[in-house]
């Protein structure tokens, strides 16, 4: 049974720093994609950034040049590195992974989410 448990959020002010981490267990194999999402009050659910199994690395506009997204494959973990915060990036975060079944099928799981804040 996979497992996704996201940490290190929490409060900070605007323009600090943040690295958020998401480890998964349960699974042998490593996803063959990573992620974080975010979903502020009122708003849906957005991409943050992803990263493939062999390092290609996605990014929402909103977040290039500030967030870097990278994992460690035997671990199966993922991190996201946040940094120069900005209010609207308060929201809580939640890791994704996909693993690939066959062809075009897919199996996604989720982790329960962490809260960031950022403070103006």
């Amino acid at each position: 049974q996979v497992q996704l448990v996201e940490s290190g959020g929490g409060l900070v002010q605007a323009g600090g720093s943040l690295r958020l981490s998401c480890a998964a267990s349960g699974s042998t194999s490593s996803f063959n994609a990573m992620g974080w999402y975010r979903q502020a009050p009122g708003k849906q659910r957005e991409l943050v950034a992803t990263i493939s199994s062999s390092g290609t690395t996605n990014y929402a506009d909103s977040v290039k040049g500030r967030f870097t997204i990278s994992r460690d494959n035997p671990k199966n973990t993922v991190y996201l590195q946040m940094n120069s915060l900005k209010p609207e990036d308060t929201a809580v975060y939640y890791c994704n992974a996909v693993l690939w079944i066959g062809w075009g099928g897919e199996r996604n799981y989720w982790g329960q989410g962490t809260q960031v804040t950022v403070s103006s």
